[in-house]
C-alpha cells in the first residue's frame, strides 16, 4: 500500500516506495476515463504567455496570439457605453440571480441579435424562435452538444476550426467528422463535401448536428457569400427531406458576427429562401450560438445565448424547457449583471446608439489591419487564405510549429494549429502589421 506519513515537524514524509510509485497512475486513481485524457495547456494561452514573457525580458514583441480585439496601444478595446452601464447597475442587478433561462428582456435581445431585422419578416413568415441565456458563446455551444447529438454520434465540422470545439464534444461523448474548408471555383465553403458528409452521417445516426462558424470565422476570418448561404441552407433542407427520420440541426456559431460585413447574412438568405418557396422540413432545426463578449467587449462577464428557430411552435417550446433544465444542471443560471447592463443599452435609443458608434470605430480598426495584412502579404509572397471579416487571418501549413518558432526568434507571436497558423488580427497593432507579413515571408522561405 502507498501512504504518507505525518511527522513532528508537520509535514507529510515520502518513503522510497512512495517516490517510485508515485505517477499519473495515482491520480488516475481519482479520475474517470475521459478526464485521464485531458493533457496539456491550451494552445493559445500557452503562445500568449510566451508573447509576455518577451515583453517582461524587455523585447519589442507582437502579439498576435490572443482572441480578443485590442487597441494600437495594446489596451483591451472597451466599449466604453458598455462600462459605464456595467458600473452602475444596481446593487440587486449585481447581487441578485438571473433566471433560469435568462432576464426575460435579454433573451428578447439574443433573437433580435442573432435575426437582425430579418426577424419581423421571419416571425410573420411564421418562424417561431425561443433563447436560453448561457456563460459566453462556449456556454451556448455546450447547450448544443449536450441536446442535439445522441451520445457516441458524431458532428460534422470543417476540418478547420476553433480547437475548443473538439473538447466541448469529446466532453459530450460526441466524435467529429469533418469536411474540407473551401470548395472549388473561389467557393467560400465546399457544399458538395458537406452533402456527402451529411448523407454519410444520416445513414449511421438518428441525430446529424453540424456547427458551422460564420461570419467570421475563427481562426481564418472567412466569410461565406449569400450564394454559399443559400447553397448550404438548401442542402441540409434536402438532406432532412431525404433522410425524414432523421433530426438535422444548423448551428450557427455567430461569435464574431457584428464585426462583419453582411451581420444577419443568415436570417436574410433564410427568409429569401423561404420567400423563393425553399422546403423547411419539420426534422431540420437551425440554432444560433451568441456572444457578447467581442461585440460588447465583456469577455470575462461570460454573456451569450443560444437561440433556436423552427416553424412549429411545440418545437421551441420543447427546447426552452430542455435549454433551461440543462443551464441549471449545469451553471445553475448566467450573470445576472451583463444581461441587466446589455438590455438596458439595447433598450434605450441614445443608449444603443453610443453602443454602435463605437462597435463601428471598432470594426473599421479590423477592417484596416486586414486590408494592410493582405495588402502586405501579397507584396512579399505570403500565401494567406482568403479572409473577410472578424478577428483573424489563416496561412495554411503542414508544419506551423516550425513557421511559429521561426516567427518567434523575431519577436512575432503567432498561433499554430491544426493544419495553419492563426494570425491574430485583433491584436497586432496597424503599425506593426508589416512586420508581421515580412516576418512570415522570412520564416517561410
Amino acid at each position: 500500500m502507498i501512504y504518507l506519513e505525518y511527522n513532528i515537524e508537520g509535514q507529510f514524509k515520502e518513503h522510497d516506495s512512495l517516490r517510485l510509485a508515485m505517477s499519473d497512475d495515482t491520480a488516475n486513481a481519482f479520475l474517470n476515463d475521459f478526464a485521464q485524457t485531458k493533457q496539456g495547456n491550451d494552445t493559445i494561452f500557452a503562445c500568449w504567455a510566451r508573447y509576455q514573457a518577451a515583453v517582461a525580458d524587455g523585447h519589442d514583441a507582437v502579439n498576435g496570439t490572443i482572441g480578443a480585439l485590442l487597441e494600437n496601444d495594446g489596451n483591451l478595446a472597451i466599449n466604453q457605453t458598455v462600462d459605464s452601464f456595467v458600473r452602475n447597475s444596481p446593487p440587486i442587478e449585481i447581487a441578485a440571480y438571473a433566471p433560469l433561462k435568462g432576464l426575460p428582456e435579454f433573451l428578447d435581445l439574443a433573437v433580435t441579435l442573432a435575426l437582425g431585422d430579418a426577424r419581423s419578416e421571419l416571425e410573420n413568415i411564421g418562424v417561431h424562435h425561443t433563447a436560453t441565456a448561457s456563460p459566453g458563446g462556449s456556454g451556448a455551444l455546450y447547450l448544443a452538444a449536450a441536446n442535439f447529438a445522441d451520445r457516441g454520434s458524431k458532428v460534422l465540422l470543417r476540418d478547420r476550426h476553433w480547437g475548443p470545439y473538439d473538447g466541448f464534444l469529446a466532453g459530450c461523448d460526441l466524435g467529429i467528422e469533418t469536411y474540407p474548408l473551401l470548395g472549388g471555383n473561389n467557393s467560400t465553403v465546399d457544399v458538395e463535401s458537406m452533402i456527402s458528409s451529411l448523407d454519410r452521417l444520416a445513414k449511421q445516426q438518428s441525430k446529424v448536428m453540424s456547427w458551422l462558424n460564420d461570419p467570421a470565422h475563427n481562426p481564418t476570418g472567412l466569410s461565406l457569400n449569400a450564394n454559399d448561404r443559400r447553397a448550404v441552407l438548401q442542402a441540409f433542407s434536402d438532406m432532412a427531406m431525404a433522410h425524414e427520420n432523421v433530426g438535422f440541426t444548423l448551428l450557427i456559431d455567430a461569435a464574431y458576427h457584428l464585426y462583419a460585413k453582411e451581420p444577419h447574412g443568415w436570417a436574410e438568405t433564410i427568409t429569401d429562401a423561404l420567400h423563393d418557396g425553399m422546403n423547411w422540413p419539420a426534422n431540420l432545426l437551425i440554432t444560433f450560438a451568441i456572444s457578447l463578449s467581442k461585440s460588447h467587449t465583456i469577455y470575462g462577464l461570460r454573456a451569450g445565448a443560444l437561440v433556436s428557430i423552427h416553424p412549429d411552435e411545440s418545437v421551441v417550446d420543447r427546447i426552452t424547457t430542455v435549454m433551461g433544465v440543462t443551464g441549471r444542471q449545469t451553471w445553475s443560471a448566467s450573470s445576472r449583471l451583463a444581461q441587466y447592463s446589455i438590455a438596458r443599452i439595447h433598450a434605450g435609443e441614445e443608449s444603443g446608439d453610443a453602443w454602435s458608434l463605437e462597435l463601428v470605430r471598432l470594426t473599421e480598426l479590423l477592417a484596416q489591419r486586414r486590408k494592410l495584412f493582405i495588402e502586405e502579404c501579397g507584396k512579399n509572397g505570403v500565401p494567406i487564405n482568403p479572409t473577410h471579416d472578424g478577428f483573424f487571418a489563416w496561412l495554411e501549413h503542414d508544419d506551423p510549429k516550425s513557421v511559429v518558432d521561426s516567427c518567434a526568434n523575431d519577436h512575432v507571436y503567432l498561433v499554430p494549429l491544426k493544419g495553419g497558423i492563426r494570425i491574430g488580427l485583433c491584436a497586432i497593432p496597424t503599425e506593426q502589421i508589416a512586420k508581421v507579413a515580412k516576418t512570415l515571408r522570412d520564416a517561410l522561405q
